[in-house]
């Protein structure tokens, strides 16, 4: 009967499918490989199913485990949220809250957002890491922030819960000197316009988007690992990129950067994605976190 399906023989399921092997599974579950077949030998007795072809010389899915593999997560997923949820409400403030965020968020929001939190908590300590395209990410997998900040929507997890913040504009830009605004400024352009000029890029950290690149068009690249860097770089002409409209919006304004209006780079050569707080969904937020997260969400800045 189904009312005899437990929860570990759920998590062993789910262990053997990721390491691979029933005996790389014992391993990680900390149990002998004996164990594991015999959990593994009631869930399918109790499923009425096959979930393992076993004739070959590591276990593969069956069809029938296949299919009910990515139920099997999520029954794990809402277990452990319960459980962090439950977790929460009997925790304490936290002696020390992090948080990562994404290099295209303005950090001046996260200041108000942390002023305004440590009148509540005074207490907590604060660390602040700022991180481009997949770190944030990286960092809440990684247990090494209980927050995130994160841009736009290439980087996903359903272990991570989204709550929308605001909307981030980047605009494509160059030096006012640079051949490009000289011969382009203020006109439409197209990708053939810009593709042999040097594009500054900003680096992943983090493994996550190996071997993809978001918004590379030209076919030489000046590749950086901070948005200070490659405002600079383009600042001091070295080539054209995209950039945080609230970061050059003064030189815009000032004349020392040109808008680059690259209509294949998005409508005036702008392109806007959502900004998201997010913290894993296994893990209790402390409620200093839930009042910062909470700030960052109501821009709840005013004493």
């Amino acid at each position: 009967m189904l009312d005899a399906l437990t929860l570990d023989q759920i998590r062993t399921f789910v262990a053997i499918v990721d390491s691979g092997s029933f005996r790389s599974a014992a391993q990680k579950l900390s149990r002998v490989q004996s164990g594991v077949s015999a959990t593994i030998a009631n869930l399918e007795g109790t499923l009425g199913v096959e979930l393992f072809d076993r004739s070959g010389y590591k276990p593969v899915l069956t069809a029938q485990g296949q299919a009910l593999l990515g139920s099997a997560r999520d029954i794990i997923l809402r277990v452990d949220a319960l459980r962090a949820h439950a977790r929460g409400f009997a925790h304490g403030a936290e002696t020390e809250l992090s948080i990562s965020v994404d290099t295209l968020f303005p950090m001046q929001e996260v200041a108000r957002a942390i002023s305004r939190m440590r009148h509540d908590y005074p207490a907590v300590a604060v660390r602040v890491w700022s991180e481009a395209m997949g770190g944030p990410l990286e960092a809440l997998r990684k247990n090494r922030c209980a927050l995130a900040v994160m841009v736009g929507e290439d980087f996903r997890d359903p272990r991570i819960k989204f709550e929308p913040l605001m909307s981030i504009s980047q605009v494509a830009v160059v030096a006012s000197g640079h051949p490009l605004a000289l011969r382009h400024a203020g006109h439409p352009m197209e990708l053939m316009d810009v593709a042999d000029h040097l594009q500054i890029v900003l680096i992943d950290p983090s493994d996550i988007s190996a071997g993809r690149d978001f918004g590379v068009v030209s076919s030489q690249t000046c590749r950086v690992n901070t948005q200070d860097t490659k405002h600079n770089l383009i600042l001091g002409g070295a080539g054209w990129g995209r950039l945080p409209y609230w970061l050059v919006e003064g030189d815009l304004e000032q004349g020392t950067l040109v808008h680059l209006n690259v209509s294949a780079m998005g409508r005036n050569g702008e392109v806007t994605s959502s900004a998201y707080v997010a913290h894993r969904r296994d893990e209790a937020l402390g409620p200093a976190a839930r009042r910062l997260a909470d700030l960052l969400i109501s821009d709840e800045y005013v004493e």
